[in-house]
Parts: structure tokens; C-alpha cells; sequence
């Protein structure tokens, strides 16, 4: 085995990071980049992920993440592992509201099998899916840390503790 001695170079490395994302975007991200020690732009990943993510309905694509790659200065690998590896990175097409619906120890034990059940009849889909007209999608998500609240679900940034039914429909109906 041969080893190399000079530093990997990223084919597609792109110089003018300028050209990347809105100015937007680059002002969102760059917020974020400020706030770690020159030189370790790369702790900013998740939230420019998460930036990326919401100025494109709520997915993530390949594009996307070697844009971020490429504008943390970063190799694709690393933010494919961190976009893959956690929860709140969609890859496939949500609803303009993501349900996410805790099934964790506590939220089990206080009827979130009642909330889903009641939740996919209403909107006839299930976990991982986006109903016909993409307003609303479903997700199933370990623990939300809200255990004090259960049964409970997030939409956007919104937690919505003891969930009944009927508190679901009221839920629901108030969105747009």
C-alpha cells in the first residue's frame, strides 16, 4: 500500500464562496460562523443545515449539503454524517406542517399510540408521510424532552403538551 504524503484537495472545492446561497442565507449562516474561534467555521454545520434546510420547505438535498460544505470549508462527508445522523434533517419532502409526534418511554405510557392513531385517521396518513394537497406531514421522533407533558408533539417550533383529541383537532384547525 502506497501512502500519500500531500493533502487530499476536494475536486469541486469552489474559491468564490460569494456565489453560494442568497446573501440571505450567507448573512444566516456567517451569524452563526462568528460565534466559534477563527478557523473552526465547521462548528456552525447544524445550524447552516438547519438554515439550508428552511430556505428549501423544510428538506435537505446533496446540493444543498455540499453547498454547506463547501462554504464551511468542510469535506461533503462530514456534513453528509452530521445530516444523517440527526433527526431534525429531512431528506425527502415534508408537509408545510411537520408533526412530529414523540412515541418515547413516557409519551407511550400516556396515550401517544392514541394521538397517532387519532392523528392518521384524521389526515389518512401515517409516520413518513405527507398528505395528498403537502400540507401536513408525520413523523415519528425518539424523545422531544418535554416528558412532564405527555402525550406531546411538536409542529415548527411549537411544543403542544398533553395532547387529547379533541386538543389535537383544536390544534389542527387553528393552522392555516
Amino acid at each position: 500500500m502506497t501512502m500519500r504524503s500531500e493533502p487530499m484537495v476536494r475536486v469541486n472545492k469552489r474559491e468564490d464562496k460569494q456565489s453560494l446561497f442568497t446573501p440571505e442565507v450567507r448573512e444566516q449562516i456567517d451569524h452563526w460562523v462568528a460565534k466559534y474561534p477563527k478557523g473552526w467555521q465547521q462548528s456552525a454545520c447544524m445550524a447552516a443545515l438547519m438554515i439550508a434546510q428552511d430556505g428549501n420547505g423544510g428538506r435537505l438535498t446533496r446540493a444543498l449539503m455540499d453547498q454547506v460544505a463547501d462554504y464551511l470549508d468542510m469535506p461533503p462527508i462530514a456534513v453528509y454524517e452530521v445530516a444523517s445522523f440527526y433527526s431534525m434533517y429531512e431528506h425527502k419532502q415534508v408537509g408545510r406542517h411537520k408533526i412530529c409526534l414523540c412515541t418515547n418511554v413516557s409519551c407511550m405510557i400516556n396515550g401517544s399510540d392514541n394521538i397517532l392513531e387519532h392523528l392518521s385517521n384524521r389526515l389518512g396518513i401515517g409516520f413518513g408521510q405527507v398528505t395528498p394537497d403537502g400540507r401536513f406531514s408525520l413523523k415519528e421522533v425518539e424523545c422531544l424532552g418535554a416528558c412532564g407533558g405527555a402525550p406531546m408533539m411538536q409542529i415548527g417550533h411549537t411544543y403542544y403538551e398533553n395532547l387529547t383529541p379533541e386538543l389535537v383537532d383544536q390544534i389542527l384547525d387553528g393552522l392555516e
